[in-house]
């Protein structure tokens, strides 16, 4: 059989702040899942993270607080490192990119490609501050967007509309450092050749993803595509990052986008180096553990960790990167054209990623994530507010996960799936079990499994649930796996419910016996199922029903004598509790309340917005009555273009549930038409169809626009059918 290696690698993310928990929802989340789902099956995995501790964001953090860059990076990396290990984010491998190794090893990569003519030498005028006498990167300069007109726009980005901007394209740029208006100066830099990567390997590359990858992923790398790749200067000039190693390049560091990349492979090799350090003289053998799988290492070589990166004959190879969607271009286009232009070189043919499953963004209580305004949940400020709530997080955040499209966390949302289906469906179960077992037989497993009619389908319909958690695992869609795996933990309710062991007792003890062994062993299978998603209920389920480590895998699942006649449990105990009003107050109190706006978008330039506020609508107050004219349903996006000759409108092809309708939407400068096909969206149905540029609007499709201007859909927190009602 051909080994099978997997090599996952979540997000750097920039130590210039904490964690929250759109980070976790978008990327560090959905990649432990995976990598806990491939270790249960004893595959081959490494899970590599680190902290991206160069760029422009960095300085700005360090200038702020008055401290050196290096101490504002070992700042944030330890506190980000430390909240993951608390919410048990289990990494391999946790490097960071200030390192010596990294600093290194992104210097050879950078001169094997400059050596070999991998780089276009070119100069350009870029703004420099004569004041600070400083060369200015796109996020030090600041002026008005030429798009919408927002007078704090940033040199590559407006934050306002969204649109990406080259500095020279502001009106009335200033340097962020001084104020001073900065003067246009030749200055020189080496471009990666992206035009002619573009037509040798990457138009191929996404080409083949097609019906494999997510399609808003597609999507934004078409975008770029169609309009065509252009050289980017893969070097900066700035006094923080990895110097540019080669002469008259003073002054002059990395591109972020070119290094930070490289910082799996450098995390790699720290890994390896310290792990294995004892074993380089290539004699000893070492039997791995843990991150590794259960897998013999062989003898180490020093440049072991290329395993892990490099293509080995005989050896199926997978690489998965997990990001947000605001890493897609990062991540799908220029990452795999520098490993391209490395393998060229005849040296080792680096492995690209073969899945980049990007999750869109998580909004909080219905606004954007806004970490100047503190509008986030904190991820170390909740593992302190809520001690050991790990699942608690982890399931509602999976169960709300933005896979497709942008979803909303609330509190009240949190409290409702903890305390209506982690404690009144899953703890429930495990506690009725063990309750009855201690009642009934000192805790103690009576008999063998009783196998009846309802003790066979239960266990069946078990092992056909545990292959669609499986398919849906491998298809990166951790919302469905999770929910058929609570669909179990039902199934296990209503068992009892139907065997009523509780009164079964005074009518046929024999058969009560059976039937509590069988859910006893039961539960063990659903502890099993538990790992990739709530590992503290996985290990209070093995520990409660006393099951040994070897017994406690997928191998096990479906067993019905895991636990033998006389197998003693521990005293029953409840594996969630309930989250208590009080505690979702002083949450909501802690957020800021700022202004909400719905945006009906329709027409091109007669956009309706109905302002609102968290406290509650600012129009004027209406009778239900007003409200039940409105019928609202769910649709789903099938077909998008372009209007012809009107640069804001979008046609779409909507089915909602009763029709499939043309609906023309003022969206265009907001959405491609790639990433809007497959969204579920809600549509008002009953309004009076309307002629746009010669096409008839049937419906409206209902959006909101957050602080910065930015539309997002209002859409159903889980998938349901195309023509349900909204009320």
């Amino acid at each position: 059989m051909t080994a099978k290696r997997h090599t996952i690698t979540a997000a750097l993310p920039y130590a210039n702040g904490p964690v929250h928990i759109g980070h976790l929802a978008g990327c560090y989340l959905p990649a432990d899942i995976y990598t806990r789902y491939l270790k249960a099956k004893r595959e081959e995995v490494l899970f590599i993270c680190g902290s991206d501790e160069h760029g422009v964001p960095i300085t700005i953090r360090a200038k702020k607080e008055g401290i050196t860059y290096q101490a504002a990076v070992d700042k944030y990396h330890h506190l980000m490192q430390q909240a993951f290990a608390d919410f048990g984010i289990e990494f391999s491998c946790y490097g960071r990119t200030s390192s010596p190794t990294h600093h290194q090893l992104s210097s050879d990569f950078f001169r094997k490609l400059y050596d070999n003519n991998g780089f276009t030498e070119e100069t350009t005028e870029q703004y420099y501050d004569p004041e600070a006498k400083h060369f200015l990167a796109d996020r030090y300069i600041t002026g008005t967007c030429p798009r919408c007109s927002n007078q704090g726009a940033y040199g590559d980005q407006c934050e306002k509309c969204g649109s990406t901007l080259n500095a020279t394209d502001l009106i009335n740029p200033k340097s962020a450092l001084s104020g001073a208006v900065p003067e246009l100066k030749a200055t020189k830099n080496w471009f990666l050749p992206l035009d002619k990567l573009q037509m040798e390997f990457i138009d191929g590359y996404i080409a083949e993803k097609k019906g494999k990858w997510k399609q808003h992923v597609l999507g934004q790398c078409q975008s770029w595509l169609t309009e065509g790749l252009r050289p980017r200067a893969m070097t900066r000039d700035l006094d923080w990052g990895v110097k540019v190693p080669i002469e008259g390049a003073d002054g002059k560091v990395l591109y972020v986008w070119f290094d930070a990349p490289l910082g799996y492979f450098s995390a790699t090799k720290e890994y390896f180096d310290s792990r294995f350090s004892s074993t380089f003289n290539g004699v000893e053998s070492v039997q791995s553990e843990g991150e590794l799988g259960q897998i013999e290492v062989g003898k180490i070589q020093l440049d072991d960790w290329k395993k892990w990166w490099v293509k080995e004959e005989g050896t199926e190879q997978h690489v998965v990167h997990f990001i947000g969607k605001d890493n897609i271009v990062f991540h799908c286009i220029i990452f795999p054209a520098m490993l391209h232009a490395y393998n060229q070189l005849g040296m080792e043919q680096y492995l690209i990623a073969d899945q980049v499953p990007a999750n869109e963004f998580l909004n909080l209580e219905g606004q954007k994530i806004s970490t100047s305004r503190n509008h986030a949940v904190w991820l170390h400020e909740y593992l302190q507010d809520f001690t050991r709530k790990t699942d608690e997080l982890r399931y509602y955040l999976t169960a709300i996960m933005p896979e497709n499209a942008d979803s909303d966390f609330t509190w009240k949302g949190f409290q409702l799936a903890v305390n209506s289906e982690l404690v009144a469906i899953i703890g429930n179960f495990i506690n009725r079990v063990a309750v009855l077992l201690h009642k009934f037989y000192d805790g103690k497993i009576p008999s063998e499994t009783g196998m009846g009619d309802r003790e066979k389908n239960l266990f069946d319909n078990l092992k056909q649930t545990a292959d669609t958690i499986d398919s849906h695992l491998q298809q990166f869609r951790f919302r469905d796996a999770q929910s058929a795996l609570v669909d179990l933990f039902r199934s296990g309710n209503k068992y009892f419910a139907e065997t009523e062991p509780w009164h079964l007792i005074k009518t046929d003890p024999e058969q009560t016996k059976g039937v509590l062994a069988a859910a006893a062993n039961y539960c063990v299978s659903l502890g099993i199922l538990c790992k990739p998603f709530l590992p503290q209920a996985a290990e209070r389920i093995k520990d409660l029903f006393k099951v040994a480590n070897d017994k406690y895998d997928l191998t096990s699942l479906g067993v019905t004598n895991i636990l033998v006649i006389g197998h003693a449990i521990s005293p029953a105990e409840h594996l969630y509790k309930n989250i208590e009003d009080a505690e979702i107050a002083k949450q909501v109190d802690k957020l800021k309340t700022s202004p909400v706006t719905l945006f009906k978008g329709e027409g091109e330039n007669n956009g309706v917005e109905l302002s609102q506020s968290i406290s509650g609508l600012s129009k004027s107050e209406i009778v239900f009555e007003d409200f039940s004219k409105l019928d609202i349903r769910i649709g789903t996006i099938k077909e998008v273009v372009k209007v012809p000759k009107a640069d804001k409108l979008l046609q779409l092809t909507v089915d909602v549930g009763i029709d499939t309708r043309t609906i023309v939407s003022g969206i265009a400068q907001h959405f491609t038409p790639e990433e809007l096909v497959g969204k579920q969206v809600m549509v008002l149905v009953n309004l009076a169809p309307r002629k746009m540029k010669g096409i008839e609007s049937q419906g409206m499709i209902l959006l909101a626009e957050d602080e910065n201007g930015k539309l997002v859909f209002v859409t159903p927190e889980n998938q349901v059918n195309n023509g349900a009602g909204v009320s």
